[in-house]
């Protein structure tokens, strides 16, 4: 019998299959929902939905760089010791390819890879690798040079921390020199403008309430915001921040004496923002021995 689109759809919402394996199931049995949610199992191609619930809050972030454009993406996994597993590393590697030739996240997991979207690939790596794993961002810049930094790496291009910087003018090496600076420095923005203004003028009123308790006149305020208020940009604007490799220059200055602007960059870090699970040794165990 012919197999639709909708029972191939339904059959892999019911398993979390790959999309191929669920019409593959359904042809072998004629169409059967029930018989084809058996056939996947004895296949072990259903263990999917199972994991599903599972924090994924480990993995990689890869950069890929190609020209003038360079992408960051990361993918997480349950554990850190998936991360050294050779086919999820292949894996990654594919989908951040992949990355550059889409602009965001919602795209990518349409994109192909090898014959299969990566909402199949990784699917598929669920059932096979037997963790819970997600595709969770993607981002993207572009300038005259992109330079690219992985911190902690677990392979060439992937590791804890991924970073991407872009420029117009300088070269290569001033770039992987910026981008280490942003894996140590971590900063929050590349200048002011950049800045949410609701986080800036949060961050000024507490200023002025930390000085107006000096009792001081307004006028010694002020100034004193104004310093206040410089030190905090110096802090988390890349280009106001003393540059690593030389402490007597922030980065800024260091660009100018490099012929080089720097007009964006990206600091992925595995992890950062997910609420991990906590659970007694105990619990983890009887998880465990579930499967």
């Amino acid at each position: 019998m012919a197999i639709t689109a909708a029972q191939v759809k339904e059959l892999r919402e019911m398993t979390g299959a790959g999309m191929m394996d669920a019409k593959k199931a359904l042809v072998e049995t004629d169409g059967d929902m029930e018989a084809a949610v058996d056939w996947l199992r004895t296949k072990g191609l259903a263990k999917a939905a199972k994991k599903a619930g599972r924090t994924a809050a480990e993995g990689l972030v890869a950069v890929e760089v190609n020209g003038g454009t360079g992408v960051a993406v990361e993918v997480n996994s349950e554990t850190d010791f998936v991360a050294k597993n050779g086919d999820f590393q292949a894996m990654v590697g594919g989908i951040a390819k992949a990355a550059l030739t889409v602009n965001d996240v919602e795209a990518l997991k349409t994109a192909d890879v090898d014959g299969k979207t990566v909402n199949d690939l990784i699917t598929d790596k669920i059932a096979t690798i037997g963790e819970n794993m997600s595709l969770r961002r993607m981002a993207k810049v572009e300038g005259d040079v992109v330079a690219s930094y992985v911190h902690n790496a677990a392979t060439a291009g992937m590791g804890q921390i991924g970073v991407l910087v872009a420029l117009k003018g300088g070269t290569e090496e001033f770039g992987k020199q910026v981008a280490m600076h942003v894996a140590a420095a971590n900063p929050q923005a590349l200048n002011e403008a950049d800045l949410d203004p609701a986080v800036v003028e949060k961050e000024k009123q507490i200023q002025i309430d930390i000085a107006k308790e000096s009792g001081k006149p307004d006028a010694v305020i002020e100034k004193m915001i104004v310093g206040r208020m410089k030190k905090y940009m110096a802090e988390i604007t890349l280009v106001n921040q003393q540059f690593a490799l030389d402490t007597d220059k922030t980065v800024q200055q260091a660009a100018e004496d490099n012929g080089a602007e720097i007009v964006g960059f990206v600091r992925m870090q595995v992890g950062e923002g997910i609420e991990k699970e906590k659970e007694d040794f105990a619990a983890e165990v009887a998880k465990a021995a579930q499967g």
